[in-house]
């Protein structure tokens, strides 16, 4: 929300927030289907093109093709596109969207070339600073066309710039993992002996007394009696369904490799 148009009345502002729980859910189940059908369409692309490499090398048979009847599950099953030429895809077509919108900014608004893309970056991340908005002008040539441009544009790039956003979220996740992975070795190991030795002469019952593995990946507690039997305990346990993620984490952890294991 730029804020250039708001409610006056006290009417206005109970129907806007009533009415933004029901549409900013609906917007966001919105994207969430769009980087579901994006990364389908990124993932049976990539698939094809590794297919055609293994058969230029030889490790399948020219004549080798799916079924007609598989569905689109079984299609991708085996095979999963790495997140990071994913996140490569996402930011080139976001930057091809950005170059476009600005060229059709800078001679209509008379913005500069990089204000234009900065306009871009603020809208399409649905930032919304307010220094740069568009369609604030009395009057244009073609007024409709382009407020047509316009909201093509912006929907267009906000789609782009959520998926790319997941997609960085996941590396980001990666990239922590990989560091606490590096970070939890001879001093966590350290650590667990002095407590343990400090706990060594105290009495506590056999079915309290536990070991507990956190995985951040996972977010699940194993934890190993006194008697030898391990045990799970997790919040987000798989009899639940919530063991993959919720909404675009689960959508990313189902369609792209490299998402569910440490770096």
């Amino acid at each position: 929300g730029f804020g250039m148009t708001t409610p006056a009345t006290v009417g206005g502002k109970i129907f806007l927030i009533f009415y933004g729980l029901i549409g900013c859910a609906g917007t966001i189940l919105f994207f969430n289907l769009f980087l579901e059908r994006l990364i389908t369409v990124i993932a049976y692309v990539m698939k094809s093109c590794h297919e055609r490499q293994l058969r230029r090398k030889g490790v399948l048979p020219h004549n080798s093709r799916r079924g007609s009847g598989t569905s689109e599950v079984d299609s991708l099953a085996g095979w999963k596109p790495s997140v990071y030429y994913v996140m490569l895809i996402l930011c080139v077509a976001s930057l091809i969207i950005s170059c476009c919108a600005s060229a059709m900014y800078t001679p209509i608004e008379g913005w500069s070339y990089f204000d234009s893309l900065y306009f871009c970056f603020v809208a399409f991340s649905t930032i919304g600073f307010g220094d740069l908005v568009s369609s604030q002008n009395i009057r244009y040539e073609s007024q409709g066309l382009y407020r047509f441009g316009n909201f093509v544009f912006i929907l267009m790039g906000v789609c782009c710039i959520y998926s790319l956003f997941n997609v960085i979220s996941i590396v980001i996740k990666q990239s922590i993992n990989w560091i606490l992975k590096k970070l939890a070795c001879k001093c966590c190991h350290r650590c667990q002996r002095r407590l343990f030795r400090s706990r060594r002469n105290v009495v506590m019952p056999g079915n309290v007394r536990s070991q507990r593995n956190i995985s951040i990946e996972t977010d699940v507690v194993n934890e190993k009696t006194a008697n030898g039997y391990p045990r799970q305990m997790s919040s987000n346990s798989k009899q639940n369904g919530f063991s993959g993620g919720v909404g675009a984490l689960a959508i990313m952890n189902n369609r792209l490799a490299e998402t569910s294991v440490d770096r």
